[in-house]
């Protein structure tokens, strides 16, 4: 059971539409040719496991700062966050997360606090693995606003593939550490705004998992880490 477990995960709802319709052209290609037909098998099955929404195990310590997107740590920089979203002035470290396309797309929280402020902003879609996919692709962003009263951004960034950012939440509802906000469908990248005086626990390159990595910890006094790739 446990092996089946690993295997066969849950799907979010979202996917359904998609995987219904990857699964009718499937069957209307084995009936054109068995080659085919497979090929169209391999897709629908593609498309179950990119819209999976596996359990995952939320640590609930006071203070961590929790990865919203599996994936890659694709850049960490000191940047302004989107004007949008109304935060006082000054650089944030921004740590951005990039999720490919065989990576789970479900977003979670990365801190427990109130949702402040959305603006979603239309835009180009250009590999969200660039720099310049911050400023200049589609996104939809949010500022959370901790119990302390701290502030984080949290931006939902479109990619070359992707062509449509679901958030599921609205202004004034209060969210849990780990808790799914959104998805974004096939390719992307998620970037997360600290606050002023925090610094990552993590480094460029290493594989990130929503909602059980910690990106950082707002009660250490710790300086930036770093890594080696072995």
């Amino acid at each position: 059971m446990m092996v089946l477990d690993s295997v066969l995960k849950p799907m979010h709802r979202a996917g359904l539409p998609f995987v219904a319709a990857f699964g009718l052209i499937t069957i209307v290609l084995f009936w054109l040719h068995t080659v085919a037909g497979l090929v169209g098998l391999v897709l629908t099955v593609w498309c179950y496991y990119f819209f999976r929404d596996p359990h995952r195990m939320i640590p609930l310590r006071e203070g961590l700062v929790v990865s919203p997107a599996d994936g890659i740590v694709s850049q960490i920089v000191n940047e302004t966050p989107p004007a949008e979203l109304g935060m006082p002035d000054g650089e944030f470290t921004r740590i951005s997360v990039f999720m490919n396309v065989f990576n789970c797309h479900v977003n979670r929280a990365p801190v427990a606090g109130a949702v402040a402020r959305i603006a979603y902003r239309p835009g180009k879609f250009l590999n969200a693995s660039l720099d310049k996919a911050s400023v200049h692709n589609e996104r939809n962003s949010l500022r959370v606003t901790m119990e302390d009263g701290r502030q984080i951004a949290i931006v939902q960034i479109a990619g070359l593939v992707a062509r449509r950012i679901l958030c599921f939440v609205n202004e004034g509802d209060t969210l849990r550490t780990g808790e799914r906000f959104g998805l974004i469908r096939f390719g992307s990248r998620l970037d997360v705004y600290l606050p002023e005086g925090i610094a990552p626990m993590v480094v460029v390159g290493q594989t990130m998992v929503a909602g059980e990595t910690v990106l950082a910890d707002l009660l250490s006094r710790e300086g930036p880490r770093g890594g080696r790739a072995e």
